[in-house]
C-alpha cells in the first residue's frame, strides 16, 4: 500500500517541481517537505489542503491516490443513496410505532 508522501511525490514529480519548489510554496524547509514526502511527519487538514491545492486535485485523491476521484466519488454517491433509503425506511417504521401506541392507547 501506498502512503499518502509516496502518492504526494507522485504528484510532485508529475507537475515537474522540485521539492524545494514545493516547500517554497508551502513555506516550509525543503527538509521538512522531504519528511513529509518520506512519511516520517504526521498531516494535518490544512497541510493536506494546502498541498492538493498546489496539485490542484482533492484531498480524497491526494490520500487514495485514485487519479480523478471518479471511483471514490461513485463510491460516495452509492452510500449517500443508501443512506437516504435506509432514511426513508426508518421515518416509515416511526410512523408505523406510533400509529401502534395510539391504537394502545398509550
Amino acid at each position: 500500500m501506498k502512503s499518502i508522501g509516496d502518492h504526494i511525490k507522485k504528484c510532485r514529480v508529475a507537475s515537474g517541481l522540485s521539492q524545494a519548489d514545493v516547500a517554497k510554496l508551502l513555506e516550509i524547509s525543503t527538509p521538512a517537505f522531504c519528511k513529509i514526502e518520506k512519511g516520517q511527519t504526521d498531516l494535518n487538514i490544512s497541510r493536506l489542503l494546502q498541498i492538493s491545492k498546489i496539485f490542484k486535485i482533492s484531498v480524497a485523491e491526494l490520500i487514495t491516490g485514485i487519479a480523478g476521484g471518479s471511483e471514490f466519488s461513485e463510491d460516495v454517491s452509492s452510500l449517500k443513496q443508501q443512506l437516504l433509503e435506509k432514511d426513508e425506511e426508518l421515518n416509515k417504521l416511526r410512523k408505523k410505532v406510533i400509529e401502534l401506541y395510539d391504537k394502545l392507547g398509550m
